[in-house]
């Protein structure tokens, strides 16, 4: 019976060790946790940047088949009406990582593709 009681008493963690493998955690996520929330920005602003670059090599695709820059970015998805368009050169609708479609301006042989970003301003 003494034996048993022994082996009941020494199987399984005591309190204490299980508090020190809280806290060693602990200091674990906060050292390693603030690094890695920074890295999702980071992502986010790398994704929008490629597609931007995306976006961009379309424009260009398309100006060479039609002729001229887009009116919108549209018609880099459905067709606008030409006989020349070869698309889509997209495969969907150009939205950022933030859920914002992609802001697209043009003059007369010149454009730019730019991101409102998280803050909604002009990236």
């Amino acid at each position: 019976m003494k034996e048993q009681k022994n082996r009941r008493s020494k199987s399984g963690f005591t309190l204490i060790e299980v508090l020190l493998v809280v806290v060693i955690i602990g200091i674990l996520a906060a050292l390693v946790g603030p690094s890695l929330v920074g890295r999702a920005g980071d992502a986010e602003i790398a994704a929008a940047r490629a597609e931007i670059a995306a976006i961009k090599t379309a424009i260009r695709v398309y100006e060479m088949d039609m002729g001229s820059l887009p009116a919108s970015l549209d018609a880099l998805i459905n067709n606008p009406g030409g006989t020349r368009w070869q698309g889509p050169y997209l495969d969907g609708p150009a939205i950022d990582p933030w859920g914002n479609p992609y802001q697209y301006t043009r003059g007369d042989r010149t454009f730019d593709v730019t991101s409102s970003g998280l803050n909604q301003q002009n990236n």
